[in-house]
């Protein structure tokens, strides 16, 4: 290994000391000092060959560029309803070739389980029958609807877009922590981030060789008309959006301009004899496949909720008479339960008949009476998730929680433990982040959300995905809602 003492003094990294304890993404802890990562050591010299005063410049053209174009996000929990610069850290986060290729295969593997687990969950229930999951835990989901059950999705596909958060713990494992298969987001700022990145930064781009990520769109369009109900020469593909006061909503927009299709809101779709159309200047076209970005609770008032007026009456119809793909799959939420999480590695196994490539962090089920004694028991060390939360909305972290906090969680989980789940707080790996108002590089935690498509040919994988960074120092909590920012997820092809 090469000595501290060996980089050249000075630049942007010359004082940057990883924290004790984590897996740093870009350098090694040794003699007190951070050393660059070997497979990662040209790129990270060319980064640091830069002054604090010309990076500074740099992350203020950065953020600059994502203000001229608009990149933002909303917060609902703003008393203000703001909507809100994404907020960018430029120095990227880097992954070596040989540890994305592992990454790859288990996400790849994973979606399939799952895939295969939600077609069972609606089709004979083999798992359940055969007592691999319990009955209870899987029907007493919120995310189960016992409505579609026996309706075929157009293609065979239910999970056409998965976001995987993974996390690093700290001997560099990387481990799922939970899945997204509803509506995940999150994508058009991994592909707004490369933009930028590559502008501002493109020595160290191109010394890099960087796995490309600007043909998501070219390969999510793809995706979405494998599996129209019509030939794929005929199909029509809408991006559905509750409209601009969603916090994606310039994702909606972006995605759908991206693609080269049309966005359209609730009142722009009608069904007639079952068949989906869209109000055009034309006349009415008829719609194959939606990619829909509204919550299914809103998405047919026929069927879910009857006061929605995001979603199109008759939709479910269509779609249960194989009429038109909706993307993601209605249903696919019971998969996105969290106290589903900890038996996905079972699922694998009983699927595929193979034991699963990624890692998961160990969770305590609070369903089960065992399990939820525990966790009462340690609530000062443990993270609480409630199971249909997302964002970091109803959770408990309880080593920086106060005793009043653990007494109101302590109360909800007597009260309804199938709720909530936890686990220990796994310590996340950090990445040299700047800091402006020190004008330096700290270390600050980060996770990885990668975005998986799959088509009647399988799953694909984005090489890349969004990296989320806590930018608040201390903070394990990387939602953009809650003071999180991103990075650039730089995959190295060598």
């Amino acid at each position: 290994m090469k000595l501290p003492s060996e980089r050249p003094p000075g630049g942007l990294f010359g004082a940057y000391v990883p924290l004790a304890g984590t897996f740093d993404e870009l350098f090694e802890l040794a003699a007190g000092r951070g050393v660059p990562r070997r497979e990662l050591k040209k790129v990270i010299d060319a980064l640091g060959n830069a002054s604090t005063e010309g990076f500074a410049r740099q992350q203020a053209l950065a953020e600059l560029a994502l203000l001229n174009q608009g990149v933002t996000f909303s917060v609902y929990a703003d008393e203000r309803g703001a909507e809100k610069i994404f907020p960018f850290d430029l120095v990227p986060r880097m992954i070596a070739a040989r540890d994305w290729a592992h990454v790859e295969r288990g996400l790849e593997q994973r979606v399939r389980a799952l895939g295969m687990f939600l077609d069972d969950v609606y089709g004979d229930q083999r798992i359940v029958k055969e007592k691999i999951l319990p009955e209870e835990l899987v029907l007493g989901s919120k995310g189960y609807l016992p409505r579609v059950r026996e309706w075929k999705p157009p293609g065979g596909v239910r999970i056409h877009i998965a976001g995987i958060d993974l996390v690093r713990d700290p001997d560099g494992v990387f481990r799922v922590l939970e899945d997204n298969l509803r509506t995940p987001s999150g994508v058009s700022y991994v592909m707004e981030n490369r933009l930028v990145s590559k502008r501002v930064l493109p020595h160290a781009f191109d010394l890099a060789k960087v796995h490309r990520v600007d043909h998501y769109a070219t390969r999510l369009a793809e995706t979405l008309r494998a599996v129209s109900p019509r030939p794929h020469d005929e199909s029509s593909v809408v991006v559905l959006t509750p409209g601009p006061f969603n916090s994606a909503y310039f994702e909606h927009g972006f995605l759908a301009r991206t693609m080269g299709v049309e966005l359209v809101q609730a009142a722009d779709l009608f069904v007639d004899q079952d068949k989906v159309f869209v109000r055009t200047t034309r006349g009415p076209r008829r719609v194959d496949v939606i990619y829909r970005r509204t919550d299914e609770a809103f998405l047919d008032p026929e069927v879910f909720r009857p006061d929605s007026m995001l979603g199109v009456r008759g939709l479910m119809r269509a779609y249960a008479a194989g009429n038109v793909a909706l993307a993601n799959a209605p249903g696919n939420g019971i998969a996105d339960d969290k106290a589903i999480y900890p038996f996905v590695h079972d699922m694998i196994r009983f699927y595929l008949s193979e034991e699963p490539i990624l890692e998961q962090v160990r969770t305590w089920v609070c369903s089960r009476p065992d399990d939820c004694r525990y966790v009462l028991d340690h609530l000062h060390e443990m993270v609480v998730k409630a199971v249909d939360e997302a964002g970091g909305y109803g959770m408990l972290m309880g080593p920086q929680s106060t005793a009043e906090q653990r007494d109101e969680f302590r109360r909800r989980i007597t009260a309804e433990p199938r709720k909530y789940i936890a686990q220990h707080r796994l310590e996340l790996s950090t990445c040299p982040t700047w800091i402006q108002g020190k004008r330096s590089m700290e270390p600050r935690r980060v996770d990885l959300r990668p975005y998986i498509l799959t088509s009647p040919d399988g799953p694909w994988v984005l090489p890349g995905g969004l990296t989320r960074v806590a930018l608040v120092e201390g903070s394990y909590v990387v939602n953009s809602s809650q003071g999180g920012g991103s990075k650039d997820t730089w995959v190295l092809k060598q």
